[in-house]
């Protein structure tokens, strides 16, 4: 497993944080530079048909070594890491034997991963962790994920024993700005289903997600001189403070779990004359999302007739919805999934994704796609990190569902 950790290293060190202000597919340039990484890789480990569309997304394939006939599985990884939070010059750096205590990060500026504000890191004591250098996330979301599937086939592509049909693989820009399924050729990928390698600690397996939309507020204020304001300025930001107070306060992503959706205010730029609010609204239940969009439409509704009509613009889209519709009628992949985990000595953790998956997107465009495990915890955060083992066992797992998938004994 030394090249799985090689390749991980090797790809953070890539700087491919997406934008989601630039219109380009993909978003940012350092996406395609990883792209031609990839192929260049893929290429050289046995898939010569690896290659690299002008939006960015990476197919290659497998070619089956058993005459059976054999549904085509797929895996499915992306090239972009969180726009919220830097990915300049990452610097991982593996801890080799964790043993329970904080971990200094970054001595100078007294950056610390701590059991006490991180408690899964006591499942880790004995195993070696990679963390970055406490300035930048990691980049295991998703790049983890990549070296997973990658060091996967490399295995199965060198051990002739392990019989297989066809296995394609695909790697996708602007995931985490919910762009990834955009450019998708599900015809062109060919597989009858498919895992996103794209999900935390060992073991999830996830067929849930929310429901998404976006949310992009604008707010037209008056700005007069304030010593003969009276009844004349709007203050721009004061509306947008009074739109945030209607929304349920509870129903935050700070005060909500499990099942909970929320509205999450994700950027507040502003001024006396201009306000400008960006949200994303979150559900698992499709009744219960539909209301949570008609509450923030009330909102704006009612501070229009308080303020004047054109004072608030919403502009609001659906981002993806709850994969589950879509898996259910093809459980036998989930339980295919679960029969591979327990055979790679992992226990099956089936949870709720509380955000989106490209799989969710491509399983209503026709691509049942559940997500599994990369291993890591805490992304997009300057604590990030994951276990070297976890990494192991889902590379371990990917074998697995493609033994698995060709006995098709599960």
């Amino acid at each position: 497993m030394e090249k799985l950790v090689e390749r991980f290293i090797k790809y953070v060190k890539i700087n491919t944080q997406s934008n989601e202000k630039l219109e380009t597919c993909p978003s940012t340039p350092g996406q395609m530079e990883f792209s031609k990484v990839l192929v260049k890789e893929l290429k050289s480990i046995g898939l010569k048909d690896a290659e690299v569309d002008k939006n960015g997304y990476v197919m290659a394939t497998v070619s089956a070594n058993s005459k059976k006939k054999i549904p085509v599985i797929g895996f499915i990884a992306h090239l972009d890491t969180s726009p919220d939070f830097s990915a300049e010059n990452v610097h991982p750096q593996i801890f080799e034997n964790y043993f329970g205590k904080s971990l200094t990060l970054n001595a100078k500026k007294n950056i610390i991963l701590s059991p006490h504000e991180f408690p899964a890191l006591n499942n880790y004591i004995g195993q070696p962790i990679i963390t970055a250098g406490g300035n930048t996330l990691l980049g295991a979301d998703n790049k983890a994920g990549v070296a997973e599937i990658i060091t996967a086939m490399e295995t199965i592509v060198t051990t002739p024993a392990i019989k297989h049909g066809t296995i394609r693989v695909a790697f996708t820009p602007d995931e985490e700005i919910g762009r990834g399924a955009d450019k998708f050729d599900v015809k062109k990928f060919g597989a009858q289903f498919a895992y996103t390698i794209d999900g935390g600690p060992i073991g999830e397996l996830e067929y849930e997600n929310f429901n998404g939309a976006s949310a992009k507020i604008n707010i037209q204020g008056r700005n007069v001189h304030p010593g003969t304001a009276k009844h004349r300025m709007k203050n721009s930001m004061h509306i947008a403070l009074e739109l945030e107070s209607m929304l349920p306060q509870n129903e935050k992503p700070e005060y909500t779990e499990g099942y909970e959706g929320f509205y999450h205010m994700t950027e507040f730029i502003g001024n006396v004359d201009q306000t400008k609010l960006s949200y994303i609204i979150r559900d698992h239940d499709k009744e219960v999302f539909a209301k949570k969009k008609s509450l923030m439409i009330k909102i704006v509704d009612h501070l229009n007739i308080k303020y004047g009509s054109g004072t608030v613009k919403l502009t609001m889209i659906d981002q993806y919805y709850n994969m589950r519709e879509k898996i259910e009628p093809e459980f036998h992949i989930i339980q295919l999934a679960m029969k591979a985990m327990d055979a790679a000595g992992v226990t099956p953790k089936v949870k709720p994704i509380r955000g989106g998956t490209d799989g969710a997107r491509l399983s209503y465009m026709g691509l049942p796609c559940p997500n599994i495990f990369t291993g890591g915890h805490n992304f997009h955060s300057r604590y990030e990190y994951i276990p070297i083992r976890s990494m192991e066992k889902a590379v371990q797992v990917i074998i697995k569902l493609v033994e698995l998938n060709a006995s098709g004994k599960y």
